[in-house]
């Protein structure tokens, strides 16, 4: 999953927007983001920021500027742990050609000491987006971790994977409610990328993925 390819990929499968979210951590976006330009795929700089309450949480950003300022505040709330690469793997940063730059050597496989709403409010305060990730899997979800959507919160859509229609998921998941959903990638690999989620938006920003999960000023979401 390096740069290059994972923009050539996003371009096979049609995607003009994707975003970097990688657990607890931004340091690979400023890679990505150049691997991208003049591709025609935007690229959101952005974390999974994984709560007290072993929640993910997709943290969206338009620039590198806030999205940095978030892993900066996540990580002075991460345990002063050293990662164990036996167990959990290497934690590489790379540059836009995927080249090796340096390994990550503290932790990011475990949770902050921030909850939900905190991780909410942080992202809503540096102008981002949160939106709870894959909330139909049976772990690391807000609905199989705290089994509702805390209304404090102010999310205004949540994410499930892509086994999941969004009809299943509202008939499995009550709590859903009348939340908009996104079918995201949560790609891992290059083949579990993924084109599933339609936006009509003028523009590939934050600003206008708020008003397409309001379904306001003729912005929509819909998934394929």
């Amino acid at each position: 999953m390096i740069p290059p390819l994972i923009v050539r990929e996003a371009r096979r499968r049609g995607l003009g927007l994707i975003a970097v979210t990688d657990h607890n951590a931004m340091s690979n976006a400023p890679a990505l983001m150049q691997a991208a330009e003049d591709s025609g795929v935007t690229v959101w700089p952005g974390l999974e920021v994984q709560s007290r309450e072993e929640v993910h949480l997709l943290c969206l950003f338009d620039d590198l500027e806030p999205a940095a300022a978030m892993q900066e505040v996540v990580w002075t709330h991460l345990p002063p742990l050293q990662n164990r690469e036996e167990f959990f793997g290497a934690q590489y940063v790379v540059d836009a050609e995927g080249e090796y730059s340096y390994t990550e050597e503290r932790l990011l496989q475990t949770s902050t000491d921030l909850s939900v709403e905190q991780v909410a409010a942080l992202v809503e305060q540096l102008g981002g987006l949160c939106i709870p990730a894959h909330v139909d899997r049976p772990a690391y979800s807000l609905l199989a971790n705290l089994g509702f959507v805390p209304p404090t919160a102010g999310f205004l859509g949540l994410e499930i994977s892509p086994l999941t229609t969004p009809d299943q998921a509202r008939q499995r998941f009550p709590a859903i409610g009348a939340y908009l959903l996104l079918i995201g990638g949560d790609a891992h690999r290059l083949n579990e990328i993924s084109a599933r989620t339609l936006l009509k938006i003028e523009s590939p920003t934050i600003a206008e993925l708020r008003l397409a999960l309001l379904d306001q000023d003729n912005r929509a979401v819909k998934t394929l």
